[in-house]
């Protein structure tokens, strides 16, 4: 006698690719462009440079590998990370004095271009403001541009933890993001562009998502989007190709 197996359904968490020609046109005609920070726009990941500043790099570096890994969730890992440096007001503001975020060649250029062909950008960094508004300020990207976790302080200068109400200090917090500024300025088009698993999540409700690999390649992300690049001098020349 024949037995049929039923299989229950299951949601399939497939996100179909989208070619790399595709990729190309939609970043061509974006009307806006949203960066992650850490290890694209800058060249570092501002966290593991907080933890070196406050005397715990190594334990520190090797949780943002996993987070940025995505084998776990982000909001542990930052919770996790900041439980560990426990930084105060002052260090904080002190790594800016003294050791600025280095911005990645080619960004600043990138950036004129888009402001120049009236597309909007927008800084999505699972990072912390205070270091992210810095390097908006150097960038011409207005601070309201900006979304990036809040560290707190107590009265003394002390660390009182982060605010865990912002969209960035969950995982999926990037597209929450995208979502809300496609409802708020009407966007159709919105590419997201970085380095890690936490952006190439935001696609969608992000229209395409490219790589970045000029300062960290992560293999996971660079084998689960159509293209991936290593300098920002190559989507500069895909714009003037318009």
């Amino acid at each position: 006698m024949l037995k049929l197996l039923f299989v229950p359904y299951q949601r399939c968490s497939f996100k179909m690719m989208i070619s790399l020609s595709q990729t190309k046109e939609l970043f061509r005609r974006a009307e806006a462009v949203c960066f992650d920070v850490d290890s694209t726009v800058i060249k570092e990941e501002g966290i593991d440079e907080l933890a070196k500043f406050c005397g715990v790099g190594d334990a520190v570096t090797e949780m943002t590998r996993n987070a940025m890994g995505g084998s776990v969730t982000f909001k542990t890992a930052l919770t996790e990370r900041l439980s560990i440096i426990r930084c105060s007001r002052e260090q904080v503001n002190k790594l800016i004095t003294d050791h600025p975020p280095q911005l990645t060649p080619g960004i600043r250029e990138l950036v004129d271009h888009l402001h120049q062909r009236n597309v909007k950008v927008f800084l999505i960094s699972g990072g912390f403001r205070c270091i992210v508004e810095h390097v908006a300020t150097q960038l011409n990207i207005p601070l309201h541009h900006v979304y990036a976790n809040r560290l707190k302080f107590y009265f003394n200068g002390e660390y009182a933890g982060f605010d865990e109400t912002q969209p960035t200090a969950e995982s999926g917090g990037k597209g929450k993001v995208i979502s809300m500024l496609k409802e708020q300025y009407g966007f159709k088009t919105v590419v997201m562009i970085g380095d890690g698993a936490t952006d190439l999540e935001a696609s969608p409700p992000a229209s395409a998502f490219i790589g970045f690999g000029g300062n960290v390649v992560r293999p996971q992300v660079k084998e689960r989007c159509s293209w991936y690049v290593t300098s920002f001098e190559e989507l500069l020349k895909e714009l003037e190709k318009i």
